[in-house]
């Protein structure tokens, strides 16, 4: 047995050294993805935003800004999904669906090819901190799934036993964070890896919490006595440091690839005490002052370490901002976090996919520079295999196309066919982009409905081709989307319907490879 192990060792010393290998001269990668934070709320993209953003404008300004990048979907667990295959989310079952507390299981399949699977299989050192939110499994006493929703779900949770589907099982060898949406989604506990080490011991108290107009997302839930629900995300910027510090003293030579989720700025706006008051613009302010704290800090950590010029760092949200947020927003600070776009999270308009999108990479990615090429976040997998020189197999991100040629030209030409994007309802609610031309292939929003709402009801615009199944924009002539040109476009209409239901048929966007 002791020769066994030895021989082990050696094989797995050998696999490392490899690995290294064939990482060398690779660039570290930084993707930090922030939460409903829309394209108006960064002062880089809104010359009109009333809170500041001085740390991601400077990623901008040392980077490349992308005024035309969309979310696969207008939510968050499609969004992630997207993100980490390279596969529009309405192609899988439930692939619309929207975890909460223990939700699952994994909308990722097991044995599908991810993002962070095909980094580590290139030699990277991959971890994940904070909100994973594309479902995993936890167990009860009987070791049977748990697939209820609720606080009765969290109670029925036996906490001894492994989280399966989580983010070590699709290519993360570290993970630190929680399920689902960390202060809203029922249980309030920190998974390390795939176990949840400090149970959630009793209810949680919401007397105790904020109480403002941005603090009524959060659900009733069981919390860990170690879960600080005003400075998760000051834990989660801790455990990113210091997997950085980590990773560069011990292994200087490994890339490495850390995925960096934020709690902020989706509701419920709990600001850490330090940035509580200090924007100037109410509660949800002060929540997007220390999102864009938590990057100057992760920037000023790969500057101390020395590694920030062989760093690419993405910055970019999940979707567009959530409806409380800029209705009172713009009520109470004339701050619109939509701006200039019409709709908002869970909409199909651009307001609820088009987000802010940046790129920074030191002598590749040239600086100052805005792009106004189409892309999605699908695109991320397919464009960093392009930068580790990986051919991605045609089994795997389907909807991805490698957009380096465009991140390395700020006026390359344009590289994707089309694009697509799903709405709340998923499958029910598709939209496509080709050029200039949207087609929505459906009636509203396909999200909020806005005639229901007292709030929204007020941004409500009249459909200019009532009675029309779908919705046809001109975004060159009509960016706010009020002008359905449908009934007026009847060939364009059935072009893109047509595109769209290839699209869909064929379970891919990105062009089978020639051999």
């Amino acid at each position: 047995m002791t020769g066994l192990r030895a021989l082990f060792a050696r094989l797995a010393c050998i696999l490392a050294i490899g690995q290294m290998a064939i990482a060398k001269d690779k660039p570290n990668i930084l993707l930090i993805l922030a939460d409903d934070l829309g394209y108006g709320d960064v002062s880089c993209f809104n010359d009109q935003a009333k809170v500041a953003t001085p740390q991601i404008d400077r990623l901008a300004r040392e980077g490349m800004r992308f005024v035309d990048a969309h979310s696969p979907c207008t939510v968050c667990t499609p969004t992630r999904y997207g993100l980490m295959t390279g596969q529009m989310p309405f192609r899988v079952p439930n692939g619309g669906t929207v975890f909460t507390g223990v939700g699952g299981p994994s909308l990722i399949a097991r044995d599908r090819l991810t993002l962070p699977k095909m980094l580590r299989d290139q030699g990277y050192a991959t971890a994940c901190v904070g909100k994973w939110h594309v479902g995993l499994t936890f167990f009860d006493q009987a070791g049977q799934p748990v697939r209820r929703h609720g606080i009765e779900a969290v109670q029925a949770v036996d906490f001894t036993r492994r989280v399966e589907g989580g983010p070590v099982d699709h290519g993360f060898q570290l993970f630190f964070g929680t399920a689902c949406c960390p202060t809203t989604d029922w249980l309030y506990a920190f998974i390390e890896n795939d176990r949840v080490p400090v149970p959630p011991m009793k209810p949680l108290d919401k007397l105790a919490l904020p109480q403002h107009p941005y603090a009524n997302d959060c659900r009733p839930g069981l919390i860990a006595p170690n879960f600080p629900m005003e400075e998760v995300d000051l834990v989660f910027l801790m455990k990113s440091q210091e997997f950085l510090e980590q990773h560069v003293r011990q292994l200087p030579s490994k890339p490495f690839f850390l995925f960096h989720s934020t709690q902020a700025v989706h509701l419920p706006s709990f600001a850490a005490k330090a940035f509580q008051g200090k924007s100037m613009a109410g509660p949800h302010g002060d929540f997007i002052l220390e999102l864009d704290h938590i990057v100057g800090e992760l920037l000023a950590t790969l500057e101390r370490l020395d590694v920030a010029k062989n760093t690419l760092v993405i910055f970019t949200s999940d979707n567009g901002p959530e409806v409380p947020t800029v209705v009172n927003m713009r009520a109470t600070h004339g701050h619109d976090g939509a701006r200039p776009w019409r709709g908002v999270k869970r909409d199909n308009w651009e307001g609820g996919h088009r987000v802010p999108f940046i790129v920074r990479w030191p002598g590749k990615v040239p600086a100052n520079t805005r792009s106004t090429q189409l892309t999605s976040f699908c695109d991320v997998m397919a464009t960093t295999a392009g930068i580790v020189d990986v051919k991605l197999p045609d089994s795997a991100a389907e909807d991805s196309f490698d957009l380096l040629p465009a991140w390395l030209d700020e006026n390359y030409s344009p590289i994707r066919p089309y694009l697509l994007t799903q709405a709340f309802g998923g499958q029910r609610t598709l939209a496509l982009r080709r050029g200039n031309w949207k087609y929505i292939d459906h009636t509203g929003s396909g999200g909020n409905r806005y005639e229901n709402d007292p709030d929204l009801r007020a941004f409500s615009i009249p459909d200019s081709a009532p009675g029309s199944p779908g919705q046809l924009y001109n975004l060159e002539t009509d960016p706010g989307e009020t002008q359905n040109l449908y009934a007026a476009k009847p060939e364009m209409v059935a072009e893109l319907k047509a595109l769209l239901e290839h699209s869909k048929s064929s379970g891919r966007s990105r062009p089978i490879q020639t051999r």
